[in-house]
């Protein structure tokens, strides 16, 4: 077994049972392999949440790059992509609430490496939400950030609980509106 077949298991797992409830017993039985060949890889489920969180960072980053230097698509398109992703996986039974932020109150200790892994998520999306609003020249693209992060930010903290796409939906249609006022904002139309 590949070790990226491990952490989708794994990823899986965290999506539908949350951070506290996932255990290494249920990694190694949902991607059968023996607990001894993972703790090879892995001494402790500390260090399988880590890489596991870290593989969904990367997963994440590969693909707001790609979406970034995408020249078809318009950047007001790339801010809202993420509620296109997002509803994809609930079609698919996949709920990725924000992994990064259960990190976060899991691991409340800042210098701990999952906290620190989880903030630098945090930051790295808040900088392609910035990137892309300076892009489109929207006035004070640091608060836009901030707004359309926040939104983003409870819709995936919901859907760790709850499960629906109609909270993605909902959540979609809050971050068109910022970015609408803020592109009306940029024109001098609410001045």
């Amino acid at each position: 077994m590949q070790r990226e077949e491990v952490l989708e298991h794994a990823l899986h797992i965290l999506e539908q049972q949350g951070l506290a409830n996932t255990t290494f017993e249920m990694v190694a039985a949902r991607a059968d392999y023996p607990v001894e060949e993972m703790q090879r890889f892995w001494p402790d489920r500390e260090a399988l949440l880590y890489d596991a969180l870290r593989y969904h960072s990367q997963q994440i980053d590969a693909w707001r790059r790609q979406l970034i230097h995408d020249e078809e698509m318009r950047d007001e398109d790339k801010l809202l992509a993420r509620y296109d992703a997002l509803s994809g996986c609930v079609d698919n039974e996949r709920y990725p609430g924000c992994l990064f932020i259960a990190a976060c109150s899991f691991f409340p200790d800042p210098t701990h490496p999952i906290h620190q892994l989880a903030d630098q998520q945090k930051r790295a999306a808040w900088e392609f939400t910035h990137a892309l609003l300076t892009r489109l020249e929207v006035d004070d693209p640091a608060m836009v950030a901030e707004q359309m992060e926040l939104v983003l930010e409870g819709c995936l903290s919901r859907l760790l609980v709850k499960h629906n796409r109609a909270d993605v939906d909902t959540a979609r249609r809050l971050a068109e509106d910022i970015l609408r006022l803020a592109l009306c904002r940029q024109g001098g139309a609410l001045t």
